[in-house]
């Protein structure tokens, strides 16, 4: 099989994670997650959003950009947790709408995002994760992380409606939809075993798998 570089992009909660992780071990892919542990910004950030949210955004554009360029001239094929197009689309649109970043930064930071990816090759296939706001909260419940605790489904409602203006426009490459509120790839092979399928089929255009 020719190298590939596979984006899995979705609404927190979705199985993002979970998928890469899996289909990187699945398939022998190389896997790339996003910067938590080790990112200087997000405990900042958590503290007080309005004063530390575009710094944030900004550091997450170099980090993804960079780790972007990285899989794509690794000689492996590889899978992404979460794009940098979702930085823009998604995230820095929402921390506009809710006032947290104003409307100089945010034109400041869509010119140099929009510069940046002029120079990104584009993905082999994006993978969207999609699930109700109900069980998207169970989920972030479930999990239990600390930094989650203040998520409200108001927030991901928007953030979901901002993800389907986003992949509706969206053309750089195929798009495999996967609707995961059925969907068990952790705990169910037979799931992982499809969505292999379809991976390895090499989508071309834009379908949705339902469970």
């Amino acid at each position: 099989m020719p190298k590939r570089l596979i984006l899995v992009a979705g609404n927190i909660g979705s199985g993002k994670s979970s998928l890469t992780e899996r289909i990187g071990e699945r398939l022998g892919w190389r896997t790339a997650f996003e910067s938590v542990n080790d990112n200087p910004y997000l405990p900042d950030f958590y503290a007080n959003m309005k004063e530390w949210s575009f710094h944030l955004q900004v550091f997450f554009l170099g980090h993804r950009a960079q780790q972007h360029l990285e899989m794509f001239n690794d000689p492996r094929s590889s899978i992404i947790d979460r794009s940098i197009y979702e930085d823009a689309y998604i995230f820095a649109r929402a921390l506009n709408s809710m006032g947290n970043i104003n409307e100089r930064d945010y034109i400041t930071y869509k010119q140099v995002f929009d510069l940046v990816i002029r120079s990104l090759p584009a993905p082999s296939l994006l993978i969207y994760l999609k699930a109700p706001v109900d069980v998207l909260m169970k989920r972030i419940h479930k999990r239990g992380r600390e930094m989650e605790s203040t998520i409200s489904s108001e927030y991901l409602t928007l953030l979901d409606s901002f993800y389907s203006d986003w992949i509706n426009n969206f053309d750089l490459c195929p798009v495999l939809t996967l609707k995961t509120d059925d969907l068990d790839f952790v705990h169910q092979s037979k799931h992982l075993d499809t969505v292999v399928d379809r991976i390895n089929d090499k989508l071309a255009g834009k379908e949705e798998m339902t469970f």
